[in-house]
Parts: C-alpha cells; structure tokens; sequence
C-alpha cells in the first residue's frame, strides 16, 4: 500500500473519530466522509502534520494559521459566510471539550501510523 493511501486511512478515521465525538458531545456534526471533499484535504492535512508535530497544542495552531491564510478571524460563532470562528485563539484558551478533539485526532494518528508503517 502506498504512503497516500496509508494517510486516506488515517485521516478517515480521524474524520469520522470526531464526528462521532461532535455527536456524543451534542455539537453539529461534520459531514461523513464521503460527502466532505474540502475536509479530507483539511484532515489529510492536519494528519502529516502531526505526524511531525504530535501535540494538540501544535495542531491547533496550524489550524489557526491555515484558517487565517483563508481569511478567517475569531468570532463569537462559526459563520462561513463572516469568515468567523470562537475556536481560533491559543490553545490554553480553548474550552477543554475543544481540546479534546486535537488530542484525539493526534492519539488516532499515533495508534495508526506505527501499524501502517509510516
């Protein structure tokens, strides 16, 4: 299996990882995976990179940036249309429910990386 599939693998289950959190926790859920085109490049992303960078508090911040290159800048709600989102600021300031889903995406990646040799 090629490295690009091996990271397909990955990012899927990190995917559909916090969708499942997004749904125990009450949140709005991500669409599956199959119907999230511009959130596979987004995850697949976020995967390399915590495959050199595997702490939550890193991840977060390259999410910031990626988002602020997008032209997005923190707001009290989430509003594609504003560009706004309350999730960009440091990662201390994050509510810990939050957190948590930057850890679980750098502990599924971790879990996996080892068994698919990457």
């Amino acid at each position: 299996m090629d490295r690009d599939a091996k990271l397909t693998i990955i990012a899927r289950a990190v995917h559909e990882t916090i969708r499942a959190y997004q749904q125990a926790s009450g949140e709005a859920e991500a669409p599956p995976w199959d119907d999230s085109d511009w959130m596979q490049a987004s995850t697949r992303e976020s995967v390399e990179f915590a495959l050199t960078n595997p702490t939550p508090g890193a991840q977060h911040e390259a999410w910031c940036v990626a988002k602020r290159r997008q032209g997005w800048h923190h707001g009290p709600t989430k509003d594609p249309e504003l560009k706004t989102h309350p999730s960009l600021v440091p990662f201390g300031e994050l509510p810990v429910a939050e957190q948590l889903k930057d850890t679980l995406l750098i502990a599924i990646v971790q879990a996996l990386a080892r068994p698919l040799e990457l």
